[in-house]
This record gives C-alpha cells, structure tokens and sequence, in this order.
C-alpha cells in the first residue's frame, strides 16, 4: 500500500476516534492518554490537545518528519453513552490484534453512531421518572414526595424530547425544567401540603444536576490537565446557577397564583428504602447512560459497592469522609472489571459514581446562601459537598495507585 495513503488512512481513524470518545463523554486525561496509546501501534508521532469544546490533533508519520498533518475542530461538550464507548474500545482491540484491517475499522467507527437506542423512547420515558422517584426516596422523605417527583420527572423527559427538535428550547432546558418544576410542584402542594416543595423540584430536575461534571472536572484538575479541568468545572457551576434561578422564579411565578399553603408533616420512608432507591436509580442510570445489557449487571453492582463502602466509611470517618471510602472501593472494582473484561473502567465506574456526587448538596447549599432555608436541617452543606468532591477524586486517585487499570479509557 502507498505509504502516503496508508498515512492518509491513519489519521482519519485517529480523528474519528477522537472525535467519537469525546462525543460519548470521556475525559479529557483519559481521551489524550487513549489517542497516545493507539497512536503508538499505528506507528504515528501525535500530539493532543482536548478540551470540552475542541480537539487539537497533530500526527506525523514516525518515519516521515516532513509529513506531518495538524487537525483543529470545535465540538460540543459530550454526552455519556456507554454502550457505544464499550463498542469502540472493542473495535480498537480488534484493529490492534489484527482482527480487522484499518479500512474495516474506519467503517466500523461511521457505523456505532447510528446504531437506534438500545432500550428505546419508553424506557428511557420510565428511566426519568424512575430517577426523579428514586433520588427522592434515597433523601428518606415521604411516600407523597417521592410519587410527586417520579410524576413531574415524566414531565420533564417531554421537555428533553422537545429539546432534541427545538435548538431554542434546547439553549433554555435547563432553567425551562427548573421553571416548570417549581410551577407544577407548588401547584400540587396547594391541593398536598404534605410534600417537601423544594425538594420535590430537585428531585424532578435530578437528572440535569453536574455533580458528575464537577468531579469529573476537578479529577482532571488533579491530573493537570488545567485547560479541561477549569472549563468542566465553569460549564457545570453555570447549569448549576440556570436551574437555580429557574427554581426561584417558578417558585416565585406561584406565590403570584397560589395561596401558601400550611406544610404538613409526613412520616418519612423507613431507612431500608435506601437500598430500593439504588436499584431503581441504578436501573434508570443504565438506560439513561445506554449501557449495554450485557454490562448492565457489572454497573447496577459498582452502585451497590459505592453506596454500601459509603455508608461503612461514614460509620467510622463521618458522612465528609466517608465519600473517599466509597470512592476508593468503587475505583477497585472497576480497574478489576477492567482487567477482567478487557473494558474500560470508565463503563462501571460512572455509574457508581453517580451515587456518590454530591451536585444536589451543592444545589442545597446555593439555596441555603440565597434564600436563608434549608430543604434539610442540615449544616455546613456547601463545605461538606466540596470535601466530599475532594475525598471523591482521593478515593480514585488511590485507587489507582492500589490497583492500576489496564485500559487507558
């Protein structure tokens, strides 16, 4: 083959690669390390430079100086689907081994995006309302909170379809939820005055909390990749503050349209409810993230090993601390996933950390310093939620250092 075609070759699949993790969600230490690595089998000099909203390729040929191609594109910031990252991490495997020819492989990589959702519109309709209940019941209020945010999360998964047509509305989803959120929550409390109003909007929009993002964010911070780190972080303080804000003028659009109401007090869901809640989240978190089934049972077990190492760390270090337990046993068993089933840890580890983020303290503790009230009668919210984020990214540093990943993803 012409040395200046296979080069040609080369470079395409390095860029759709690149362009294609991105696209699923992976982060930018990871995605820069990946590219590294099968740069080096493809027998290319390359460099990276990954941001979440471009990507910097320059590759030249290892025994060509002179060829040497530099490849600048803007991207969005990417959404997770796991199924499809499984899918690429296969296919590069294949192409490494031999498997499958550069040619076969570029094909391959055009065809993953336009496989049809795994589990289709209904399930992922459910997922949402099961998310919104499950978070909800996780919070240990009561059985009227929890039915309420389950029903106003199926409403807010017509505002996502709606998004996905709309460029408008989908410049606006986050404050827009948050807005109907309260609107409908306040409307529901004149009619139930039994539920926690606050805390039913929160669980309704749990779903479009970053907390995923901002640890994400600061574990790329800690791997000094500061460009990526700080615009993660920035990009997930700001739909922090659009859901906020669309909160309080729901809330306060209400208070023009509905009388207050006097809050009565529910018995709470009793404390083994906990565990129900982590499996109905687990279960909507595989959908949501289009795992595939048959990793399904790894993911709903990285749920349960984060939520219950959790629980143990904050019986001895407290609730702060007890975070880094949980994340150092959830980093464990995905590195061992990985090694066992030739995947990223990534594909497991997500979904666990999902358990552990504490985006909605951080959405508490912002409430707490606007509007003086607390969803909870609890202290030190916004402290506690930055510790926690720290001892979230200590946890799988250290993990790391325990028990290496085999996979660079």
């Amino acid at each position: 083959m012409d040395q200046e075609y296979l080069f040609i070759q080369k470079r395409r699949f390095i860029i759709k690669l690149g362009k294609a993790l991105h696209k699923y969600g992976t982060p930018a230490y990871r995605l820069e390390t990946h590219l590294q690595e099968v740069s080096k089998f493809l027998q290319l000099e390359s460099n990276f430079m990954v941001t979440p909203t471009s990507l910097t390729f320059v590759i030249s040929a290892e025994d060509d100086d002179h060829q040497e191609y530099s490849h600048i594109v803007r991207v969005k910031p990417g959404e997770l689907d796991l199924g499809a990252l499984a899918r690429i991490d296969e296919l590069v495997d294949e192409l490494a081994s031999e498997q499958r020819t550069l040619s076969e492989a570029l094909e391959r990589i055009d065809d993953i995006p336009n496989k049809p959702h795994p589990y289709g519109q209904l399930l992922t309709f459910f997922s949402y309302g099961g998310a919104s209940g499950a978070f909800a019941m996780l919070m240990q209020t009561s059985w009227n909170s929890i039915l309420w945010s389950a029903l106003i999360g199926f409403t807010v998964f017509g505002f996502q379809l709606w998004s996905e047509k709309s460029p408008r509305i989908a410049g606006a989803l986050e404050p827009l939820v948050a807005l109907v959120s309260s609107l409908l929550a306040s409307a529901i409390a004149v009619y139930d005055p039994s539920i926690n109003v606050p805390l039913v909007v929160l669980s309704s929009i749990i779903i479009y909390i970053p907390g995923l993002a901002l640890t994400l964010g600061l574990s790329e911070l800690a791997a000094r990749n500061l460009m990526s780190g700080t615009a993660r972080i920035m990009d997930a303080v700001m739909s922090l503050f659009k859901l906020y804000f669309g909160a309080v003028l729901g809330v306060s659009i209400a208070g023009l349209i509905w009388t207050d109401t006097v809050f009565k007090i529910a018995p709470n869901t009793p404390p083994w409810t906990s565990w129900l809640a982590v499996t109905t989240l687990g279960l909507s978190l595989i959908i949501l993230f289009k795992m595939r089934i048959k990793d399904a049972p790894w993911g709903m077990l990285s749920g349960f090993i984060s939520y219950g190492a959790t629980l143990l760390g904050s019986l001895f270090l407290g609730a702060a601390l007890g975070g880094f337990v949980g994340a150092f046993a959830l980093g464990i068993y995905s590195n061992i996933f990985s090694r066992f089933k030739h995947l990223p840890s990534t594909i497991v580890m997500l979904l666990g950390l999902v358990m552990l983020v504490p985006g909605s303290k951080i959405y508490i503790g912002l409430n707490t310093a606007v509007s003086g009230q607390n969803i909870f009668n609890t202290t030190d919210v916004g402290a506690q939620s930055f510790l926690i984020l720290m001892s979230l990214v200590a946890g799988l540093i250290f993990a790391d250092v325990v028990l290496p990943s085999q996979e660079t993803l």
